[in-house]
């Protein structure tokens, strides 16, 4: 049966259906072919899957990233980061990272930060000289750490999925989002410097003080979110209403950016996305329950603890595996489906679960930004209106920025626990 359903995932993806589509129809061949279980499964499953708790953080988050968008929230960051690191040649660059990071912390969604920022800082870089096609690239990229600065989406679900503490795996979640910023901060200042881009990044720059002032209340977001968290002040779920709430609040008593009209729209696509990712949610929770039944995660923990012995090449073959599923399945989906297979495999071999959560999830973010299937790439591309051939050459430098990241954070855990032990 797993077989079966494997192989007829990969079918219907090949014929181009939405990748929840393709699961369900696979999931449900499984049943009606080789078990004798009834149909009527599917919608339970279905259901049982999204009636959880922690899931409900997802809707929130993105309603919170659309009205940060719409409040001119994400606006202010950009002017914030840019006064505070635009003022060298590459300093534009470095600001889309910077303010990446930002958003992120309060949007938990990659795609959300990449049409979000991507739409302010993309045209900016433009103007100041930068390939549209390097600007796409750095923006896909650096929207990546919409996933791995906590709150993030992917970790909810890992959390969900392999019956993780979500509060740990946002804090395990801070070094990791730093390091990979940090390095994509200092690469692009180099990458600039050695081709020329960025002499006049300095024009238009607004003071930090004053800059800061415009920001205040868009820099206090984050600093409410994570710290309410850190602090057990509020759970990972209760966070992201607080930030819908904060957001609203900011973008129509604050700034008044936001209209009844405009708020139709940011609910209007927010309900819109939230459904594309509960959907997939529900449908890998039922391929989940079908090959876990089948024993297919026994199978494989048997056998990768008959092939391999040491957790250092358990580690690697499995970095290995996730970038390369990581490239053909949607993130969501991989998580839901994998988590409950890897995760019991690898705390046999000693490794922490929070650990071996951020592995998966900056491995598998990977897949945003490589092709075929990167959902990053082509909301960068829709932003910059380029073409997703021209920017491989950009893009290629910045997944090798990414791997020698996610290196560091396999082989050295402290950088993922330090900050989880210091809260827990």
């Amino acid at each position: 049966m797993s077989t079966f359903m494997l192989a007829g995932m990969v079918f219907f993806i090949a014929l181009g259906a939405p990748i929840a589509i393709a699961i369900l129809a696979a999931s449900i061949g499984g049943i009606a072919f080789f078990t004798p279980l009834p149909l009527v499964l599917v919608a339970q499953r279905l259901m049982t899957t999204i009636d959880s708790f922690p899931l409900m953080a997802i809707p929130f988050f993105i309603l919170a990233g659309n009205l940060m968008e719409a409040g001119g929230i994400s606006r202010r960051l950009v002017e914030f980061a840019k006064a505070l690191v635009g003022g060298v040649q590459g300093g534009l660059a470095a600001s889309c990272v910077l303010t990446c990071m930002i958003f992120a912390s309060v949007s938990g969604s990659s795609v959300a930060t990449t049409f979000a920022i991507g739409a302010i800082i993309i045209p900016a870089m433009i103007k100041h000289g930068y390939p549209k096609s390097f600007g796409a690239s750095l923006q896909a990229t650096s929207a990546e750490l919409g996933v791995i600065i906590p709150p993030s989406i992917p970790l909810i679900l890992y959390g969900v999925a392999a019956e993780v503490s979500i509060g740990e795996l946002f804090v395990g979640g801070i070094g990791p989002g730093i390091l990979i910023g940090a390095a994509l901060i200092l690469f692009v200042l180099v990458y600039c410097r050695i081709n020329g881009w960025g002499k006049e990044d300095h024009v238009g720059r607004l003071p930090l003080l004053s800059a800061t002032k415009e920001a205040a209340w868009a820099l206090a977001m984050p600093v409410i979110i994570i710290g309410g968290i850190y602090q057990g002040v509020f759970t990972p779920t209760e966070a992201s209403v607080v930030a819908v709430v904060y957001a609203l609040l900011v973008g129509t008593i604050v700034y008044r950016a936001i209209s009844w009209r405009d708020l139709i729209g940011v609910l209007r696509r927010s309900v819109i996305a939230s459904t594309i990712i509960m959907f997939i949610i529900a449908a890998a929770g039922l391929f989940s329950f079908l090959i876990t039944r089948a024993g297919v995660p026994a199978a494989i923990s048997a056998w990768i603890t008959s092939v391999v012995s040491d957790p250092a090449m358990f580690l690697l073959a499995v970095n290995v595996f996730l970038f390369l599923v990581g490239m053909f399945i949607e993130t969501s989906a991989a998580i839901i489906v994998l988590a409950p297979i890897l995760a019991p495999v690898a705390i046999s071999f000693g490794v922490d679960p929070v650990h071996f959560g951020l592995i998966m999830v900056v491995n598998l973010a990977l897949g945003m930004i490589t092709p075929p299937f990167g959902v990053n790439l082509f909301a960068a591309c829709q932003v910059a209106q380029v073409p997703l051939e021209r920017i491989i050459r950009h893009l290629v430098p910045f997944v090798l920025v990414i791997v020698t990241c996610l290196m560091i954070i396999t082989y050295v855990p402290e950088l993922t626990l330090f900050f989880r032990n210091l809260a827990y």
